[in-house]
């Protein structure tokens, strides 16, 4: 039986600076988007070109505190075959990102870079 990745999903405080955060940081575009004013929340649909992998982005209209991240290291990741140029074009956004790192001695495989509402993006050297 096989159970491909659909989706991930972030609850963020403001719709559009998050899909503005993942469409100029990383070229992600909204898919499909979908209100349900009954229920008080929107859902935004984010892919990478070519890829059937989703980000759900969930807006809740009630929501007036910021999510709790908690400690557990969660985040998504997305590759690039060059990560010196995309850390300085992260870094010359004004976006937060960490200095390149490795896990061991050698040239550096990733960095992050944090969203509107503190959700980490792995970027990581995908050659």
């Amino acid at each position: 039986m096989d159970y491909p990745m659909i989706h991930i999903c972030y609850r963020v405080m403001d719709l559009e600076a998050s899909e503005k955060f993942y469409h100029d940081a990383f070229g992600f575009e909204v898919s499909r988007k979908k209100d349900y004013p009954d229920g008080r929340f929107t859902l935004s649909y984010m892919t990478s070109v070519g890829l059937p992998f989703e980000l759900e982005l969930t807006y809740n209209y009630d929501q007036d505190q910021p999510y709790e991240m908690g400690n557990g290291y969660s985040h998504l990741a997305v590759g690039t075959t060059d990560l010196e140029a995309s850390h300085q074009r992260h870094t010359e956004m004004g976006l937060q990102v960490t200095p390149l790192k490795g896990l061991v001695a050698g040239k550096p495989r990733f960095y992050f870079v944090t969203d509107p509402d503190g959700f980490l993006v792995e970027v990581v050297r995908s050659s």
